[in-house]
């Protein structure tokens, strides 16, 4: 449980969960609502950028005959990984910076 309270009056990490969890929704409340918590826009931020990265992903493997539907799958797979891990982390009040989406979320939570 973290100590430090979002904007919102959430905990932080509670706030940073409900962005995973909710992907595209709940990220985007917190883009919206977020003042305070650089921690919760970062999670929100991620949330948001990795996926859209693995949907583009997911219509670019549409186009590839044959490999295509292993691509979608694997990338299916990395992607559940993925949130999975960023759910737990998130709920631990850690910062899981992932390759690139998380340098550009990073980059994007200062600036706000």
């Amino acid at each position: 449980m973290s100590v430090y309270k979002s904007s919102t009056g959430l905990d932080e990490n509670i706030a940073a969960i409900l962005c995973y969890l909710f992907a595209f929704l709940g990220a985007f409340v917190f883009v919206m609502l977020e003042k305070r918590s650089r921690f919760v826009l970062f999670h929100a931020l991620q949330s948001i950028f990795l996926f859209v990265a693995l949907m583009i992903g997911h219509v670019l493997a549409g186009f590839i005959p044959l490999l295509g539907p292993l691509l979608a799958s694997l990338l299916t797979l990395a992607g559940l990984a993925l949130w999975m891990t960023l759910l737990v982390r998130a709920g631990q009040g850690k910062w899981l910076k992932l390759p690139w989406v998380g340098e550009l979320a990073l980059r994007q939570a200062r600036q706000m």
